[in-house]
């Protein structure tokens, strides 16, 4: 009884398939990896615009401290704007209603559905007041928030 045997060369058809199927579902972890790196990074846009956003309210109350309760007022455009030659005889609290007015327009430019509240709360010496931005975020069932509270001592 002579059997010869056969040498394998190369690869089978089934080896071919068993390496695309391992190649696919690496790929598959990559585009994976690449999307929540998107979405963290739009997060973390959101959360520095809040930021800086509060900030920029923050630093406009504390620039025009007499207005104090206009700034938990209404916004109104009153031509406040220094830039643009107005801001000659505005009062403390036009320029405050000006100022928000500014920051609204920010605030829903930058943030998806941006809401924003401002209390003043006068009891406490010196009195204070607490920011608050909200925007929706991409997989969140509640808006997310960002609140600052900071102390204006009068002039």
């Amino acid at each position: 009884m002579n059997t010869t045997h056969k040498a394998q060369s190369g690869f089978t058809l089934i080896e071919a398939m068993v390496s695309l199927v391992v190649l696919s579902v690496g790929m598959i972890g990559i585009a994976a990896l690449y999307a929540q790196g998107l979405g963290a990074s739009r997060t973390a846009t959101f959360r520095t615009q809040a930021i800086n956003l509060v900030g920029d309210m923050a630093d406009r109350i504390r620039a025009n401290r007499l207005a104090q309760a206009a700034y938990a007022g209404g916004a109104a455009n009153n031509a406040c704007d220094p830039q643009n030659g107005g801001g000659v005889n505005c009062t403390p609290q036009q320029m405050a209603a000006h100022d928000l007015f500014v920051w609204d327009q920010q605030v829903t430019q930058l943030l998806p559905n941006g809401q924003w509240q401002i209390q003043f709360n006068p009891g406490v010496l010196p009195p204070s007041y607490q920011i608050t931005i909200s925007w929706d975020e991409v997989g969140q069932a509640l808006p997310v928030q960002h609140q600052m509270l900071i102390q204006v001592p009068a002039i």
